[in-house]
């Protein structure tokens, strides 16, 4: 049985590619209602339209964070990580590694949307020093519910 506590020196962060998907896939049917595709994360990661970031623990994927660059500017995708992992800091521990990663390509901007009803996710993205700029009214295809998008200056 794994531990679902993080312990240091177990876990890390890595980017992920093509080769990951089935495990991408798996995790994020976990996380969330809605997934993305096979073809969908193949294309994208193939393509480099987008990229992804993993926090593997004891060999086991448990978080990963998907995100777009265009320009300057960094958008997060998705952030998902394994529900019996929650609330142990490896959404901000991947959200530091993209802040890090951004300031060291010199991004000037970072976006991101939200769920309304996600307060932890909303909580954590506030405390990071993202500041609520506008909400996309029905925008979830899973729920309908409206977006709350976010702005960060690197």
């Amino acid at each position: 049985m794994i531990s679902t506590e993080v312990t240091s020196g177990t876990q890390k962060n890595f980017d992920l590619g093509p080769e990951h998907i089935t495990q991408l896939r798996a995790l994020e049917s976990l996380c969330f209602e809605y997934h993305w595709t096979e073809e969908q994360f193949r294309l994208g990661l193939e393509k480099k339209a987008f990229f992804v970031l993993g926090y593997e623990e004891q060999g086991m994927l448990i978080g990963y964070l998907a995100y777009s660059i265009v320009l300057d500017e960094m958008e997060v995708l998705n952030l998902g990580v394994h529900p019996e992992f929650r609330r142990k800091g490896i959404g901000r521990a991947l959200m530091h590694d993209l802040m890090r990663r951004c300031r060291e390509m010199d991004m000037k901007r970072g976006l991101l949307d939200v769920k309304e009803s996600n307060i932890p996710a909303i909580g954590l993205y506030e405390s990071l020093g993202f500041v609520q700029v506008g909400v996309r009214k029905n925008y979830y295809p899973d729920t309908r519910e409206d977006a709350l998008l976010y702005d960060l200056n690197f």
